[in-house]
């Protein structure tokens, strides 16, 4: 949004917040209800001050652990609507034709739904390297969603997963803490939906499988292993065609991984949808896999993996907050003719959503602007489509930006790139043209590790 020239003058609405001349926020008639979601933050002397003075409509309460975590409860207005025969459509069955501009309030409900689970996953993750359960879980399965606030949301937690780093480490790694040499840790879970009511307002019984964003010292370093590779054609099996569907090597190796001890996510994921196929499969099922940043990534080769390897699968969708890109042009057109759908939120803002790599010809689903080398000799593009660089973006897009919000302070690199920016963008658009609402509220995350990273 471009800023008016001269000074800028804070005018009050009548909700409280305050714009500055030439935000115009939109008013979007609904019928919602406050969906209020549990966020962390840290538990300073400034921190609390910060969010009681600055984010007055935060409702602060008593940290529930003991890890220099905030308690804080955002209200957004969101939809319970039952979705009957029509869940197929909020799963992408015609890929949201309709559904994304303007944004539709049910849509929007599910979308903040899921990255709830997301936000569970971070927030059961233990960032501190100094403690004895350094990158696993800190809540058992069982009590997992109740730790993290989100226990009525009618699932049941069945199965940790694990993501492997497959970086052979340099012989001097052993004189290092140990933390750096940390080769797995947990990445997120499987929760199936047990609630009847639930089950009944969504239509079917749904399988959410979450993942967090980079965390460890090996998972960065997978991230910058970015030139693609070739994707196996059965687990274990390499492909080796450069005109079949590549994806990059970090992510892969950390989907593909294992160690003596710790199977791969691969495994693991394809394992529980085995054993949840056979328990559920003569119901109307979903599996929705969702993910922030890495996690994203992760929630993309997951959803192609469920569909191409489970042909009973029939509902595969993949929702993803903040994510680089993923694979080829030939991976893009595996995963829409295998039938997989999936629902990128970007914020445009965000420069993780821009790597790695570079594109050349951006014919996604979402209907986004090509980008052609124009002026180069057909020959040369060839050469470089061939590279190891050359990446395409797939399903379909709900790009956002954080610079249409009025209610964000900060809009740094990192803040662009939080899961909980995304969230407030998700909760606040209303349609290209009308970017922003002045019935949504800022949401505040801050886990209590110094940061998430980019990834």
């Amino acid at each position: 949004m471009k800023k008016p020239s001269g000074s800028l003058r804070p005018i009050t609405t009548n909700n409280n917040m305050r714009f500055p001349v030439g935000a115009r926020p939109c008013t979007l008639p609904s019928a919602s209800t406050h969906l209020e979601l549990t966020l962390h933050s840290p538990t300073s002397h400034v921190s609390r001050r910060l969010l009681t003075t600055k984010f007055s409509m935060l409702k602060l309460s008593q940290p529930i652990n003991s890890h220099n975590s905030l308690h804080v409860r955002c209200s957004l207005t969101t939809t319970s609507k039952k979705l009957g025969r029509k869940w197929m459509e909020y799963q992408g069955i015609n890929n949201w034709e309709g559904l994304l501009d303007p944004l539709d309030d049910t849509l929007r409900s599910e979308i903040l739904r899921y990255g709830q689970f997301v936000d569970a996953a971070y927030r059961s993750f233990d960032f501190d390297p100094s403690s004895s359960t350094y990158a696993t879980s800190k809540f058992s399965r069982n009590s997992l969603f109740a730790r993290t606030g989100i226990s009525e949301t009618g699932y049941r937690m069945t199965k940790d997963l694990r993501a492997t780093s497959g970086l052979r480490l340099p012989l001097w790694i052993d004189k290092a803490p140990s933390w750096m040499s940390t080769q797995s840790s947990w990445i997120g879970f499987v929760a199936v939906c047990q609630d009847k009511n639930e089950i009944a307002r969504l239509g079917r019984r749904d399988v959410v499988i979450a993942y967090r964003g980079t965390a460890t010292c090996l998972e960065w370093l997978e991230n910058l292993r970015a030139t693609l590779t070739c994707l196996p054609h059965r687990e274990g099996n390499v492909g080796r065609s450069s005109n079949g569907p590549m994806v990059e090597s970090g992510f892969l190796s950390l989907y593909t991984s294992s160690t003596s001890t710790v199977p791969s996510l691969q495994r693991s994921v394809k394992e529980e949808v085995a054993r949840v196929l056979e328990r559920y499969g003569d119901e109307p099922l979903s599996f929705t896999i969702t993910g922030h940043s890495l996690g994203a990534a992760l929630a993309i080769l997951t959803a192609y993996d469920i569909k191409s390897s489970f042909e009973n699968a029939a509902t595969v969708t993949a929702i993803s907050f903040g994510g680089p890109r993923v694979g080829n042009r030939s991976f893009r057109c595996q995963l829409e003719n295998g039938g997989t759908k999936i629902l990128r939120i970007v914020n445009s803002d965000d420069i993780i959503t821009k790597v790695p790599g570079f594109v050349i010809d951006n014919n996604d689903m979402a209907g986004n602007q090509t980008i052609q080398m124009s002026g180069l000799p057909s020959w040369v593009q060839k050469s470089v489509e061939n590279t190891q660089w050359v990446y395409a973006e797939v399903g379909r897009e709900l790009r956002l930006s954080s610079k249409k919000s009025p209610y964000l302070r900060k809009k740094d690199v990192a803040t662009c790139h939080e899961l909980s920016t995304y969230l407030h963008l998700v909760n606040g658009f209303v349609s290209s043209t009308c970017p922003f609402r002045a019935t949504a509220k800022k949401m505040l995350s801050k886990h209590h590790k110094e940061k998430l990273g980019f990834r």
